[in-house]
C-alpha cells in the first residue's frame, strides 16, 4: 500500500520544482530585463503547478493515499511556489532604483503577499485537521487559496507589460509599480481574510445537458483562440473572474442581511473564531 503515497507526492515535487525553477530563471535575469516573452513562460509554469496542486490532492484522494507527511510537503511546496515565487518575479519584473521609496514600498507589498500566503496555509492546515468531512462548510474556502492569489498577481504583471496593453498607450514604470503595489497587498489582505471564496467543485449551475454541452464547447473556442492570440488579457480576465465572483456573491450576502438564507455559504466569518 505504500507504492501508493508515491504518485501524489511526485506531483507535489513537479509543482515545487516548477516554482523552483520559476524563481530561479528570475534570479539570472538583472531586475527590469525581464522580457514579455519570459514573463509568459514563467506564468505557464506556474500554471503547471497549479494544475499540479489541484491534481495530487484529487490523486491522493482517489487511490486513498493520504498522509500527514503528503499535507505537509503539499503546504511547503504551495509556500514556495504561489507565496515567495510571485513576489519574486514581479519584483524582478520592475526596473526599480534599491534605496529609493517605490524600492521599499515594493519589498514591503512583496512581503506582506508572501507572509499572508504562508499564514493562509497554516490556517487551512489547521481547519482541515478540526473540519467534519461531512459539513457542507467544507465546499467553500476561508480566505482566498493561495494558488488564486499567485495567479492573479502573475497575471496582474504579465497585463501590464503586455503588448495589447502597449497598444492601447500602456503605463509609465511608476504607475505599474504602483498598480502592482495594491494587487499584492489587496491579495495578501483577502488571503488571511474571512470572506468566502467557493471551491470550483462546489459550483453547480443548473442548465440542460444540451444547452450545457453547446455553452461549454462555444466557452472552449473562445478560451484557445484567447490564450493563443491574446494569452495575457484572457489569462487575466479568467484569473480575476473568480475573485470577483467572490467578493460580489460575500457582498450580496452582507447585504442581504443574516436573517436572509440568499448565499449563507458566502457569508465572512466573524472575526472571534480566528485560529
Amino acid at each position: 500500500m505504500k507504492r501508493l503515497y508515491l504518485l501524489p507526492n511526485v506531483i507535489t515535487a513537479f509543482g515545487l520544482s516548477c516554482g523552483l525553477f520559476a524563481i530561479f530563471k528570475m534570479n539570472m535575469i538583472d531586475p527590469g530585463e525581464a522580457d514579455y516573452h519570459v514573463l509568459v513562460v514563467t506564468a505557464g509554469i506556474l500554471m503547471l503547478a497549479a494544475f499540479a496542486d489541484a491534481f495530487d490532492g484529487a490523486v491522493a484522494r482517489i487511490m486513498k493515499a493520504q498522509s500527514e507527511f503528503g499535507g505537509i510537503f503539499d503546504s511547503l511546496s504551495d509556500a514556495i511556489t504561489f507565496g515567495v515565487a510571485p513576489s519574486v518575479i514581479i519584483l524582478k519584473t520592475l526596473s526599480i532604483v534599491p534605496g529609493t521609496e517605490m524600492s521599499y514600498m515594493m519589498t514591503m507589498a512583496a512581503m506582506i503577499f508572501s507572509v499572508c500566503g504562508v499564514l493562509r496555509l497554516a490556517r487551512y492546515n489547521i481547519l482541515k485537521m478540526h473540519a467534519n468531512p461531512l459539513d457542507d462548510k467544507n465546499k467553500n474556502f476561508t480566505g482566498l487559496p493561495i494558488p488564486a492569489a499567485a495567479v492573479a498577481a502573475i497575471s496582474s504583471n504579465l497585463f501590464l507589460v503586455s503588448p495589447e496593453l502597449k497598444n492601447l498607450g500602456g503605463v509609465s514604470d511608476e504607475v505599474r509599480a504602483w498598480i502592482l503595489f495594491g494587487v499584492l497587498v489587496v491579495l495578501g489582505y483577502f488571503m488571511i481574510s474571512r470572506w468566502k471564496f467557493p471551491s470550483i467543485g462546489s459550483l453547480h449551475i443548473r442548465v440542460a445537458s444540451f444547452q450545457m454541452v453547446f455553452l461549454t464547447v462555444l466557452c472552449a473556442v473562445f478560451f484557445f483562440y484567447g490564450l493563443l492570440h491574446h494569452f495575457s488579457v484572457i489569462f487575466v480576465i479568467v484569473s480575476w473572474a473568480y475573485i470577483i465572483t467572490a467578493w460580489i456573491l460575500s457582498l450580496i450576502r452582507v447585504i442581504s442581511g443574516r436573517r436572509s438564507q440568499t448565499l449563507i455559504d458566502y457569508e465572512p466569518e466573524p472575526e472571534e473564531h480566528e485560529l
